[in-house]
């Protein structure tokens, strides 16, 4: 896969991303109750990351969506918390760096957006995610922040958005 790159998500790639994610659900039998999959815009996410300090990223190769990831302000928290969301990426992608990449185009987003923090949630099998993250800076907290719906997701991160902050 050498041909890629990473862009905004468009209109035309709402189907293409939920069924990415979906197929991810599949593969790694990532509990389908209390999780994104039940998100009720996962088929609209173009129109749910077009809203106000909304962003949401797809890694396309050669003309296919492979991966995705996206910012959005937290549920229910203080304004200066936004939240990773739905980073998922096709197998053949993993492995190749593109994750490190997503990850700081996403965190430079939350600060240009004025976030202070952001926050996560993963699954405790999610090994090789939970390593990319902490790389970044996440570290792990007792406790769920916000109000994402997603209760089947155990393990929650936060990291500060310093300006020098980014892949370590």
């Amino acid at each position: 896969m050498n041909n890629w790159v990473i862009r905004k998500i468009q209109k035309e790639d709402n189907q293409s991303v939920a069924q990415l994610i979906r197929d991810v659900f599949d593969e790694l039998n990532i509990p389908k109750v209390g999780t994104a999959y039940e998100d009720p815009y996962l088929d609209l996410m173009f129109e749910e990351y077009s809203k106000s300090k909304s962003v949401y990223y797809v890694v396309e190769s050669d003309g296919r969506i492979v991966g995705g990831a996206g910012v959005a302000p937290l549920a229910n928290e203080a304004d200066i918390y936004c939240e990773l969301q739905k980073m998922y990426f096709l197998p053949e992608t993993r492995g190749k760096g593109i994750g490190s990449q997503m990850m700081e185009q996403c965190l430079q987003s939350a600060r240009d957006f004025g976030f202070e923090k952001c926050y996560l949630e993963t699954m405790p099998f999610m090994l090789e995610a939970q390593k990319l993250y902490r790389k970044t800076g996440f570290e792990n907290i007792c406790s769920p922040m916000g109000s994402t719906g997603h209760t089947s997701c155990p393990v929650w991160m936060l990291c500060p958005l310093t300006p020098e902050g980014g892949i370590k």
